[in-house]
């Protein structure tokens, strides 16, 4: 039989040996990032076909379908590799109808895709970690909290945020905010911060905790950028009682791994505290991609979800999000300056 000539292959924005590895283990957290193209047999699957895996030499891997239909190709019949587009623009339609103020009726929601139930409710737990409901249930809690920064009065906030009424609020969304509503509706008030800027070798940081831990780290951030966080909470600049939590927090950026024991004062929604969770297992010296640590928090397949959760990271460090990298290697974006990334990786190299 003669065989196919070799066919260009387009750039793919995946490391040739991870994409192998991927379909290896047949990782459904790979599908709709890459599709496999088989030259002995003309067609091209998802990375979790459950087909026999064709020989590693007859491999090539492709962005899209597109892709490997230009080059030849066709799709599998049995994994449909051309559904994850689909499935992808069902969540992302769904995601934009609840931000719009649709209520998340599941049945309502998979009509309008075209999809059972049951099914819809895998893809976007699959996609964002979260079932419709909690998406909307997390969604409503953060503007809860904006809300509650700027209404008059708690209830008009809790209004505003979407909530039926105050005893709907107070079941979900009280209890994952850092501050009691009150506080939060008068813009911190009540709550007591202390806080320095302190030189270290990545430059001017600046450190917040109330009682309960540190909430903030970040570079080149101010007092000011503190008080536009929390505009009526009592910011007080850190004396001898802030001094020995300042000195364990910069070491921790100095000495890599000596930051474990610091308590945290952050809150986030129900997955990307998982997230966060999941960042601070990794060990200093290693690193993760992105669809590792969706695996990491439980959601193997939600790994755009898992990106957003790291970049909401509040506490640099810490919550070391800087371990996380590209696919391919690549160190990829960081909030606080993709230099200082590269430097806190290069001094965990060789920590074990």
């Amino acid at each position: 039989m003669t065989m196919p000539m070799p066919l260009p292959i387009p750039p793919v924005s995946i490391d040739p040996d991870e994409a192998w590895d991927a379909v290896r283990a047949r990782d459904r957290a790979f599908d709709g990032r890459f599709v496999t193209g088989v030259l002995s047999t003309g067609i091209y699957c998802r990375p979790s076909c459950a087909a026999r895996h064709p020989a590693r030499a007859n491999v090539r891997f492709f962005a899209d379908g597109a892709a490997a239909r230009a080059a030849g190709l066709r799709p599998c019949r049995r994994c449909l590799p051309d559904q994850v587009a689909r499935d992808e623009e069902a969540v992302l339609a769904a995601v934009a109808a609840i931000k719009a103020g649709a209520r998340p009726v599941l049945g309502q929601l998979a009509a309008a895709a075209g999809y059972s139930a049951g099914h819809f409710q895998r893809l976007f737990t699959r996609a964002t970690g979260l079932s419709p409901a909690a998406y909307a249930r997390a969604l409503a809690a953060d503007r809860a909290a904006g809300a509650l920064s700027c209404e008059a009065r708690v209830t008009d906030a809790i209004y505003a945020a979407g909530y039926s009424g105050p005893s709907r609020f107070y079941a979900g969304a009280g209890s994952r905010l850092g501050m009691a509503p009150s506080a939060w509706n008068r813009g911190g008030e009540g709550v007591t911060i202390r806080w320095a800027v302190v030189p270290t070798s990545l430059g001017a940081m600046l450190v917040a905790a109330t009682d309960k831990g540190v909430c903030r780290l970040a570079f080149d951030e101010t007092g000011e950028d503190l008080a536009r966080r929390f505009p009526r909470a009592l910011l007080v600049v850190g004396g001898a009682d802030f001094a020995q939590m300042l000195g364990e927090v910069v070491a921790a950026v100095e000495v890599p791994g000596t930051g474990a024991a610091i308590p945290l004062d952050v809150r986030g929604t129900a997955f990307q505290e998982k997230v966060w969770q999941a960042l601070r297992a990794i060990p200093p010296g290693e690193t993760r991609s992105y669809a590792q640590l969706a695996a990491a928090a439980g959601h193997p397949a939600a790994v755009r979800a898992a990106g957003s959760a790291n970049g909401a990271n509040p506490v640099a460090v810490l919550i070391p999000c800087h371990r996380v990298i590209r696919a391919n290697g690549d160190p990829g974006g960081y909030a606080w300056g993709e230099e200082r990334k590269r430097e806190l990786l290069e001094r965990e190299k060789g920590i074990s």
